[in-house]
């Protein structure tokens, strides 16, 4: 099965939310994974069902940047707030990094993130 992490900073998690909605029908058919807060939000305000790691800032995106590695990720929609300094912000590279060298789709904006759900169809 086609497994994708949601990851939104917090500026960003009302953007994520309405995607899901938007898209809930194409995520149902996902295995979904996010980080802690971003995907309690998920769980909370759409009928998606999503397994929670830990929050960012706690060592979710090392967690997620894990499976990356593993080989158990097939894409990530990662919200990111490009206006804001974010104290974890090492992890964020090592993810990003991460998904680099193991070729794996990333979307960090709505226009990318959609042709990212909608390309996993296929």
């Amino acid at each position: 099965m086609t497994r994708v992490a949601l990851i939104a900073h917090d500026e960003k998690k009302p953007d994520l939310i309405e995607f899901a909605r938007t898209h809930e029908e194409q995520l149902r058919a996902y295995e979904l994974i996010a980080t802690g807060t971003t995907g309690q939000r998920l769980r909370d305000e759409t009928d998606l069902e999503v397994e929670r790691k830990e929050s960012g800032p706690l060592g979710g995106d090392l967690m997620i940047g894990a499976e990356v590695a593993e080989g158990k990720l097939d894409g990530i929609v990662f919200l990111r707030d490009p206006l804001r300094a974010q104290p974890h912000e090492p992890d964020i590279s090592a993810l990003l990094r991460i998904c680099d060298v193991r070729d794996t789709a990333l979307a960090t904006n709505l226009a990318s993130a959609a042709f990212l759900i909608e390309g996993l169809a296929e």
